[in-house]
């Protein structure tokens, strides 16, 4: 112990430039929004890099468990393939909704967090590949989440499950819509709130994106209705969807970009000045 006391006496002068030194590299990236976003895309391109390379060890044992997947797509595939009616309801991801091939971009997640109430998934695609924050994130069965930062080869994606995130959804069979949001519980579910009680809604009723949304196209599978709630004092309906999705369990996804986006936002914002 006195051996520290004596080591700290000795460079007591180093220590306190380091600690002032530390403090005001703090101070200006929190106030100046060039320098925090440098040093958030500096740390998604090291995360990535360390999420990439820990992600090709998991591959690399869970080889079996892949090869017997792969066994039951190829399955899956060839019966498709003699069944010209199955095949014509079953769309490739990319044209899906009217999605052109040149709008999506093919990503891998190598890191997927589901156990904390703000979850993000890191992707191995970026800015060189033209992924953008506030594209789109979806996979074969439904929405995955909504990109958040990019670095030059990789992404982060506020998923689904995560307490912040609000996308536009409504029931399939109408147009009655509201807000997709999570509480923070089961991995399995989100909740559809603000959808109207004059909606006729069951169990079992499916849930999509909504017209609403600049970053969905519309139409896009997210769940289908478990329970549905009265939110006390409203005339709205609060509604338990099980999500299509294993949120735990994810492989290749689908970035779409919207070019659409801009020029909605931009016509949006002329109306409110307006």
């Amino acid at each position: 112990m006195q051996q520290i006391f004596n080591f700290i006496i000795r460079n007591s002068n180093r220590l306190l430039f380091l600690l002032l030194l530390g403090i005001s590299l703090a101070l200006t990236i929190q106030s100046h929004s060039f320098h925090r976003s440098k040093v958030i895309s500096s740390a998604n391109f090291l995360s990535g890099g360390v999420y990439e390379r820990i992600n090709h060890v998991n591959e690399y044992l869970n080889l079996r468990t892949e090869n017997n997947e792969l066994i039951l797509e190829n399955a899956r595939l060839k019966s498709l393939l003699f069944n010209k009616e199955d095949t014509a309801k079953a769309p490739l991801p990319d044209s899906i909704k009217g999605v052109k091939p040149a709008d999506i971009v093919v990503s891998k997640v190598i890191h997927n967090s589901y156990n904390r109430h703000e979850n993000y998934i890191t992707l191995n695609s970026g800015a060189n590949e033209g992924v953008k924050p506030d594209m789109g994130v979806i996979n074969s069965l439904g929405i995955i989440g909504v990109i958040d930062n990019t670095s030059p080869r990789y992404s982060t994606v506020i998923s689904i499950l995560n307490m912040k995130s609000q996308i536009n959804a409504k029931l399939k069979k109408s147009n009655h819509f509201g807000s997709l949001t999570w509480d923070g519980k089961s991995t399995g579910f989100v909740q559809l709130e603000d959808v109207p009680r004059l909606a006729s809604v069951k169990k079992g009723d499916t849930i999509v994106t909504g017209g609403q949304s600049v970053i969905f196209p519309e139409g896009i599978n997210i769940g289908t209705v478990d329970i549905v709630f009265k939110k006390e004092g409203t005339s709205y309906y609060v509604i338990k969807v099980k999500l299509f999705n294993d949120m735990t369990n994810l492989g290749h996804v689908y970035i779409i970009k919207s070019k659409d986006r801009e020029e909605l936002i931009n016509l949006e914002k002329k109306e409110k000045d307006e």
